[in-house]
């Protein structure tokens, strides 16, 4: 009588069987650059097989990603690309024009990082990126993770590239059930036991594909996974539940009064924030200190008001959340005359009329802000 062999069918489910080709006992490089060689993503960024890598390009969209998601910066890299398409143009250009171009991107000192990277490349390596590890430690903003990225990428040198994405395969991998951050360490160094002797570039671009379109934090697509078969956390059915997470800390909340000030020829009050610090640099609706204390009262704050104005509270609160702390504004509102105005020298303010906020290098909460009170006072 003839052997019917039940064969499993793909899907999402991690506890589906994914088809043994040969027996391993460990995850082979060979397998997940044969999957990268058909299933490669497509990025504005990443060279077309066969075609060398750009560092600059690389190196852009690395500090570009950083804690940004590929669908968020995909828009930003083609509008810097466009506007500088060199590393010399870019360090050419004014701060404020990379901050502006920046703006809304979110965490803002890799904007500051990316104009002094840029300078440090032309005046201290010819305007040639350095191919090593440890000399791209040295520029702005290039921590562990970005120098090895963009070594392996930009210059296909040996480099353990790990990021989430990665560590969230490792942790599935090898089913480590210590939760993170405490096992950064060790899937680290996991993952440094899987490099391949050649392709480093595309192993570490494929790892992250993987993460992304196969391995991802929900529903992953076990069936479809080159290293299915060689699983433990598959195989213990476990994998959706990695990595474990320690619990989060509950984050403090953080409380001001925004001063929201027209003239009479509606422009809107900017100030440019200290060089140094959150948002160094930006653009903001000037505010009282951000304390985490009960919401002020307008009375308490009204000396931390850039001009003496008939200022009026609004009603409702803006909320917007940063990585360390959540923040939570009341908005006073108010309008002077251009004789309030005149005599008045301070140069971190700047009058904008209401048709070129969008050109200005707004971060996401003051933008929040200028919509709130468009939104009370009736205006676009």
């Amino acid at each position: 009588m003839k052997r019917i062999v039940k064969q499993d069918r793909p899907g999402n489910n991690s506890k589906i069987r994914a088809p043994r080709r040969h027996a391993k006992q460990r995850p082979q490089a060979a397998d997940l650059l044969a999957w990268y060689d058909r299933n490669r993503r497509l990025l504005p960024w990443r060279a077309l097989p066969g075609v060398r890598p750009d560092p600059y390009h690389v190196w852009l969209s690395e500090l570009m990603l950083q804690q940004t998601t590929v669908g968020a910066v995909g828009p930003y890299f083609r509008q810097f690309i466009d506007r500088w398409p060199s590393v010399q143009d870019l360090a050419a250009a004014s701060l404020d024009d990379v901050m502006r171009m920046w703006a809304g991107l979110g965490y803002y000192r890799r904007a500051r990082a990316l104009h002094e990277g840029a300078h440090m490349i032309c005046r201290d390596h010819d305007g040639r990126f350095p191919p090593d590890e440890a000399a791209l430690r040295q520029l702005p903003g290039c921590g562990p993770y970005t120098a090895a990225a963009v070594a392996a990428i930009a210059f296909d040198r040996r480099a353990n590239v790990v990021d989430g994405n990665v560590e969230r395969v490792m942790a599935r991998l090898f089913a480590v059930e210590v939760p993170l951050p405490q096992a950064k360490r060790e899937l680290t160094t996991l993952a440094a036991t899987l490099l391949p002797n050649a392709r480093y570039g595309d192993y570490a671009q494929a790892l992250m594909d993987l993460g992304a379109m196969v391995c991802a934090p929900r529903n992953p697509k076990c069936g479809a996974c080159p290293w299915a078969d060689v699983c433990r956390g598959r195989a213990s059915g476990m994998a959706e539940s990695l990595p474990r997470r320690a619990a989060p800390k509950t984050k403090p909340v953080r409380r001001a009064i925004a001063f929201f000030l027209t003239d009479a020829d509606n422009r809107v009050l900017l100030r440019q924030r200290p060089a140094k610090g959150l948002l160094a640099g930006m653009m903001e609706v000037p505010s009282s200190a951000w304390r985490e204390a009960a919401m002020p009262q307008l009375s308490a704050v009204r000396a931390e008001a850039p001009l003496r104005a008939a200022w009026r509270l609004l009603s409702g609160e803006v909320r917007h959340s940063f990585s360390h702390f959540d923040l939570e504004l009341r908005v006073a509102m108010a309008s002077i005359s251009r004789r309030d105005i005149d005599g008045r020298d301070d140069a971190a303010i700047r009058w904008v009329s209401r048709a070129k906020l969008d050109g200005e290098a707004l971060p996401s909460v003051m933008r929040k802000i200028i919509r709130f009170a468009a939104g009370q006072r009736g205006g676009s």
